[in-house]
């Protein structure tokens, strides 16, 4: 057998392996990352949910200030009534009040909430997160920009480690396989 193919032989699972890991790896920090961006519109939409249900006004419960989702990383509010049809909110899109995906309600009709990330056009992502009130839905958003900038960066500090876990095993793996020769 050729010093090759016993450094491919004893190579190849170690490859393996550090593939697993380091796709195992990102998927758990992509995973943290992303749910993460829903942690401050669950408590907006349930907060505001709770007002409603309490008797307040959709408009007292929308931020004042309008955000244009297209630019700002701020949070924002949308207040729909039971057939989803936007009765307040802060979210704007291009000046304009954006339209949310009505699958989402019948979602939360079944399941009481819903998460999901929210693309109303090209380069413009939201995370969101929609509850029921009694008189309807609120959807709570913010902007996934800063998070997918963090999740690119550990994709690329994890290929960087990867790509030179792959060839510190490799050079290990032909040294071994030319020393056992020799």
């Amino acid at each position: 057998m050729s010093a090759l193919t016993r450094a491919l032989k004893t190579w190849l699972p170690i490859a393996a392996a550090a593939t697993c890991l380091f796709g195992a790896t990102y998927l758990a920090i992509q995973q943290d990352l992303r749910s993460s961006a829903n942690e401050p519109q669950i408590q907006l939409a349930e907060d505001a949910a709770a007002s409603l249900d309490a008797g307040a006004a959709p408009q007292a419960v929308i931020p004042l200030q309008h955000v244009e989702i297209s630019r700002s990383l701020a949070p924002w509010v949308m207040v729909f009534d039971k057939r989803g049809r936007t009765v307040a909110s802060s979210a704007l899109l291009d000046g304009q009040s954006p339209d949310f995906p009505k699958g989402v309600f019948d979602n939360v009709r079944n399941g009481g909430e819903d998460s999901v990330t929210w693309q109303p056009r090209s380069e413009v992502r939201s995370a969101t997160v929609t509850v029921r009130y009694n008189n309807g839905f609120v959807t709570a958003g913010r902007s996934l920009r800063l998070v997918e900038q963090r999740e690119d960066r550990a994709l690329a500090w994890l290929l960087a480690g990867w790509l030179a876990a792959l060839a510190a095993s490799a050079g290990v793996a032909v040294a071994a396989a030319a020393f056992i020769r020799a």
